[in-house]
């Protein structure tokens, strides 16, 4: 196995625990109990910026090595990556009804995979075509099955599909202006590019609390804060914390040092199958035909696309060394 290879290979391995990962966001609901989702937000990002500060304790060598731009840039990209994005979702499920937003970042992969080939051309549009077409497939068939729910008022779906577009255009964003700046890092730096991130969410979340509060939405300070209330609330929001903001953010930063954007903009459709098998697990069924057979045509369009980037590496020798660290 040539390096070029091995080096997409371990790239492809890394975004699945970041995407598996992720996919822990979308069981807040079944894990929030008495508290609202909003009440689980704030306790992730407050225990995720914490732990960003740790990070930057350990690695402060590897903060040196960046510029002050670039620390600003990491901590703006947390803000709206972490927090802008989970926010978005959050309103968007509220006001839009559980169908409205889930299908709008269905389309995030095909909208990432195009936008990446168009700006870095690395393959030919008609090879694209076959496992973009079964990531489309895919994520269509399973939102279609939950059609059946009922729809939100007018004005509320007006505001959800506001909140809908707005998480898109933060993911789109993010994750563009995320794999420029690590392509400029130092190689040893994944580790407080993520810590920083974190902090950034957390700098965010506290500058939001008022507002939320004000608003309304937290029932902590109803219910209580102590342990023997809130302590599976707080257990949640660590793990969470933990799993999607700090291993998922640090396996994604290094995933998308080793991938082509147009392959790491198709893997991020395996979050919408990981969150599909784990929304399952939680509701304690097996998947309707139409929903097995969107998680087939994502896990075939995955598949085909990491085929067609290795295919690709074989016969472009100027690729395959693009890709090398």
């Amino acid at each position: 196995m040539t390096l070029a290879h091995s080096n997409i290979l371990a790239g492809v391995a890394l975004a699945v625990v970041a995407t598996l990962s992720w996919a822990l966001n979308f069981i807040a609901p079944y894990v929030t109990g008495a508290y609202s989702i909003y009440d689980l937000m704030v306790v992730r990002f407050l225990i995720a910026g914490a732990l960003g500060g740790v990070v930057m304790v350990v690695c402060r060598a590897q903060l040196r090595c960046l510029h002050r731009n670039q620390r600003f840039l990491a901590a703006g990209l947390g803000m709206t990556g972490y927090l802008g994005y989970s926010t978005c979702i959050a309103g968007g499920v509220m006001f839009g009804g559980p169908v409205l937003t889930p299908a709008f970042i269905g389309m995030v992969p095909v909208l990432l995979a195009l936008l990446s080939n168009a700006t870095n051309k690395t393959l030919p549009w008609r090879r694209l075509t076959v496992p973009l077409t079964f990531l489309t497939s895919g994520l269509l068939l399973t939102n279609i099955s939950s059609l059946h729910q009922p729809v939100a008022a007018q004005g509320s779906w007006l505001i959800g599909l506001i909140f809908s577009v707005g998480a898109v255009v933060l993911w789109l964003a993010f994750s563009v202006l995320n794999q420029r700046a690590l392509e400029k890092l130092p190689a040893n730096a994944s580790g407080i590019w993520t810590g920083l991130m974190m902090a950034g969410a957390g700098i965010g979340t506290l500058c939001l609390l008022p507002v939320v509060q004000a608003l309304g939405l937290l029932k902590l300070i109803t219910l209580g804060f102590s342990v023997s209330v809130a302590g599976g609330l707080y257990l949640w929001g660590l793990v969470i914390a933990v799993m999607s903001s700090f291993v998922g953010a640090w396996a994604w930063n290094s995933a998308s040092r080793r991938l082509p954007m147009v392959l790491s903009g198709q893997l991020i459709s395996l979050e919408s199958l990981f969150a599909t098998v784990l929304g399952l697990f939680f509701q304690g069924r097996l998947p309707t035909l139409l929903e097995a057979a969107g998680l087939a045509a994502v896990l075939v369009g995955v598949v085909m696309a990491v085929r067609i980037i290795l295919t690709s590496i074989d016969h472009s020798p100027s690729a395959a060394a693009s890709m090398t660290l």
